[in-house]
């Protein structure tokens, strides 16, 4: 299978403005992400899908490969998908494409390669990553959504609820954290690997019912029948959505150099 990474980055952020440009260790966030990215095994080129002219450029003045795409996208997966279709127009040949986040720094090569790997089971129209939980506090953290799959790891659904619930130990009692991992419950990890196909038949789906419940744009997926399928990786990674997380990845980063 031939593989891309496909990263989209915005400039504009409610909480966060200009935030791929944010210096962690000296260099601008976008190309700690790029970096990671190119770094994957299973990839043939990465490049950055931006509506920003300040955000192309930073990326091209790096070395990098950056892609203007339109301000009217409401998602990264639309993005990538607009980015997609210029590539392919381009004459560069993939089956595979996967979306980092942009603001993941902590992106490691081999999360990349998980999920391109996944995609070698026919029936997978997507591939993402699960881990699994260990901290008590993020079974009920709305904000650290929950995967439930089968015995062949195909997706059944994702909810920022605590999923599956136990009953006969939620609502009873504390949990601890020592006996979270037995539980067997999974955060999932936002990367994700699309079949070419699939995505650009994803990016023309309107938002479904569930979507808009959980505020989670993978049902969408599921609720068209389209099979994703995931892979419980070792890998840790924190996204940055204020400067305080900045200052936090900074600090792991440091740590880990």
């Amino acid at each position: 299978m031939s593989a891309i990474v496909i990263i989209p980055s915005r400039y504009q952020s409610s909480r966060f403005p200009g935030k791929p440009l944010s210096l962690l260790l000296g260099r601008p966030m976008i190309q700690h992400v790029f970096e990671r990215s190119r770094a994957a095994r299973l990839v043939s080129a990465v490049f950055v899908a931006t509506d920003s002219k300040v955000i192309f450029d930073t990326v091209e003045g790096f070395g990098g490969s950056a892609i203007m795409t339109s301000e009217l996208h409401s998602s990264g997966t639309d993005r990538i998908a607009e980015a997609a279709g210029v590539i392919r127009k381009s004459g560069h040949s993939f089956e595979i494409v996967v979306n980092v986040q942009g603001d993941e720094p902590m992106i490691m090569p081999e999360m990349i390669d998980e999920v391109v790997s996944l995609m070698e089971d026919d029936r997978a129209g997507i591939g993402t990553l699960v881990k699994r939980i260990k901290d008590a506090s993020e079974i009920y953290d709305p904000n650290v959504v929950k995967a439930v799959f089968d015995d062949d790891g195909f997706a059944l659904y994702f909810s920022r609820a605590p999923i599956p619930y136990h009953r006969d130990l939620f609502g009873s009692k504390e949990v601890k954290s020592e006996k979270t991992e037995a539980l067997d419950m999974f955060k999932h990890i936002g990367i994700y690997a699309f079949r070419t196909d699939i995505l650009m038949r994803f990016s023309g789906l309107r938002p479904s019912r569930l979507e808009g419940i959980e505020k989670l744009e993978q049902l969408r997926a599921l609720e068209n029948g389209i099979v994703i399928k995931v892979k419980e990786t070792i890998y840790e990674t924190i996204g940055v959505d204020t400067p305080m997380d900045l200052k936090k990845v900074e600090k792991c980063l440091n740590i880990s150099s």
